[in-house]
């Protein structure tokens, strides 16, 4: 007997809850029933992907309506916090955009709220299960590299986009750049290190994006541009390199881990994955095969989001009711950690020093 159809609400209609509506319609055995968003806009536009769903204009509402057995929180950063305490007083399932939160308090707190909370609750950091990059994180996880000493990310891309009334040009509601975009890149080295994230380093500013554009007298203050180093407690290093007017560019991402026995690099969107052997290969002469999504959805991020949404739906089907505190594979920890970093970073940015972890956790 085929397990019952999970109901999603999806909290947030811009762009990337629309993204997210896109990837559960396509998933099996999930189908997206409600939909809230202040915005008629926004609601108009889901609306027209699921024209079946409920709509309603605050997410209180479509909490207490009892058609979801799980809900998405697609909101602006600076409103998840917010919508958590809503829907942490329930027992439906949880996925939250990343950032988790905008500051490490409202992290904590929410961490705090989580007890006697019965549902999955997911932070929803996809770049994880995109193909190159979950490729990578297993061989690194196999012992191809040996000991990890050093990783480095790499994106150069295009500036952010326009969403709804341009929110996510201020820090105060994104939480920075480094919070806001780079949590992504974070987690990634928090998935291949074997210590813990100890110091942080950041030399950016904002350089070219967004000098021209005036909201309500105001100039978006966010950075498009950035060095960030982190140590790790166990003496290893990660290094991202950040440049957001970059979109003349072949691979958007690259991600490179190096250990004592070798390295393996992961190359998007191209695909190409490189394994290289000390002692067997050399410069110029390395494995390279090229790994491509089978997702049956591609999406905004390269069929990622929908490889997370399988591992989400497995992951409620399979919750034990006696066991139902084991964490997700995206924990509400690893999502404080990447924002962590991420303040950490933003500090830095202000004060020209390395900023400890401690400091701000």
């Amino acid at each position: 007997m085929s397990a019952p159809e999970l109901r999603y609400g999806v909290i947030g209609t811009g762009m990337m809850g629309r993204e997210h509506i896109a990837n559960i319609e396509h998933l099996p055995g999930a189908r997206v029933t409600a939909v809230a968003d202040p915005s008629p806009a926004s609601l108009d536009a889901a609306a027209a992907l699921v024209p079946a769903a409920a709509r309603f204009s605050d997410d209180g509402d479509l909490i207490a309506s009892g058609l979801c057995d799980t809900v998405v929180i697609a909101t602006p950063n600076m409103t998840h916090a917010a919508v958590l305490d809503d829907v942490l007083g329930t027992d439906l399932h949880i996925l939250v955009e990343k950032p988790l939160c905008t500051t490490v308090a409202d992290c904590q707190r929410v961490l705090e709220a989580l007890d006697g909370h019965r549902g999955l609750v997911w932070v929803g950091l996809e770049y994880r299960y995109m193909a190159p990059f979950a490729r990578l994180i297993s061989e690194v996880g196999a012992g191809t590299a040996g000991r990890v000493r050093m990783a480095s990310l790499r994106e150069h891309r295009f500036p952010f986009l326009d969403k709804v009334d341009n929110w996510n040009r201020f820090r105060a509601n994104t939480g920075g750049t480094l919070v806001e975009k780079c949590c992504h890149f974070f987690d990634l080295m928090n998935q291949v290190m074997a210590g813990s994230p100890e110091r942080v380093y950041a030399s950016g500013s904002q350089m070219v994006n967004h000098l021209d554009e005036t909201y309500g007298g105001r100039t978006p203050d966010i950075i498009d541009s950035a060095y960030v180093v982190v140590d790790y407690d166990d003496g290893a290093r990660g290094l991202l390199d950040l440049c957001m007017f970059a979109e003349a560019t072949h691979d958007q991402q690259e991600f490179a881990v190096i250990g004592d026995d070798g390295k393996v690099e992961a190359l998007v969107p191209s695909g190409t994955v490189r394994i290289g052997r000390r002692g067997v290969h050399s410069i110029g002469d390395v494995e390279s095969v090229t790994v491509a999504s089978t997702a049956p959805y591609e999406g905004l991020h390269h069929g990622s989001s929908y490889v997370e949404h399988q591992h989400f739906l497995e992951a409620v089907r399979t919750l034990d009711p006696d066991g139902w505190r084991a964490s997700s594979e995206a924990s509400l920890q690893a999502g404080l950690l990447s924002v962590a970093m991420g303040v950490a970073g933003s500090r830095s940015l202000a004060t020209g020093s390395a900023v400890r972890l401690a400091e701000v956790m």
